[in-house]
């Protein structure tokens, strides 16, 4: 059985569909229920028994590192990959895995994804050398989806489409061959690895937000928890 018990978190990028909401502070540090989001999925992380886990920052980075410290207060060790230049989310998950220690899988959670995603069972159905993406129903503002499932495989040639989560696990070797500080997204190594029949897709029907847009955090402000 495979598990995993490091992640990366992405929070690295600009939060321009925010507004004026991220002009003082970085996206992940919207408030959710009295904490920033970023603390919703550090705490979701840890009880899950992920333990080690890198952060990638860029916009506001010292405001966030300020606040969260060195994860000791959320029982976790923090790491901080620093991009003086965007690197997109490929990039920023290679480079931000150089901190981490330990070897194997690597959980991905987007900073801005609220969700209730079971990792555990994510990790467990990645194949060798492979990945596994938790999707969902298709959101408004992406009613074309992303991609499809076929025998539990993500493609791209299979309906209904679905949207990716933003949350995954990823066995660490996709990474080796990729050279640290290279800008490239996380579609590059998911359709490679679509091309082997090595994307396992998991449809998750629990919650998620995505607050990337002011009424997506209306929405998930007002849900009820996400503990």
């Amino acid at each position: 059985m495979n598990e995993v018990n490091r992640a990366v978190i992405l929070a690295a990028g600009l939060g321009t569909r925010l507004k004026w909401l991220t002009s003082d502070r970085p996206k992940a540090m919207m408030s959710i229920y009295g904490e920033p989001a970023i603390v919703h999925v550090i705490r979701a992380l840890a009880g899950q028994g992920i333990h080690d886990i890198a952060i990638n920052v860029h916009h506001h980075a010292e405001k966030l590192i300020d606040f969260l410290g060195d994860g000791s207060k959320f029982s976790v060790r923090l790491y901080y990959s620093r991009e003086k230049a965007l690197l997109d989310s490929g990039g920023g998950v290679r480079k931000a895995m150089d901190l981490l220690p330990g070897h194997g899988l690597i959980a991905v959670h987007n900073a801005d994804v609220m969700a209730d995603i079971d990792l555990q069972t994510l990790a467990n159905h990645v194949p060798f050398a492979g990945g596994a993406l938790a999707l969902v129903g298709n959101p408004i503002h992406h009613s074309d989806g992303d991609f499809g499932l076929e025998a539990g495989m993500v493609t791209d040639h299979s309906y209904p489409k679905y949207t990716y989560s933003g949350v995954s696990v990823w066995d660490a070797k996709i990474f080796a061959d990729l050279c640290s500080g290279d800008v490239f997204s996380l579609t590059q190594p998911m359709r490679q690895l679509m091309e082997k029949n090595k994307l396992h897709g998991l449809l998750h029907l629990g919650m998620w937000f995505d607050i990337g847009r002011p009424r997506d955090l209306m929405q998930a402000r007002l849900a009820a928890s996400f503990e």
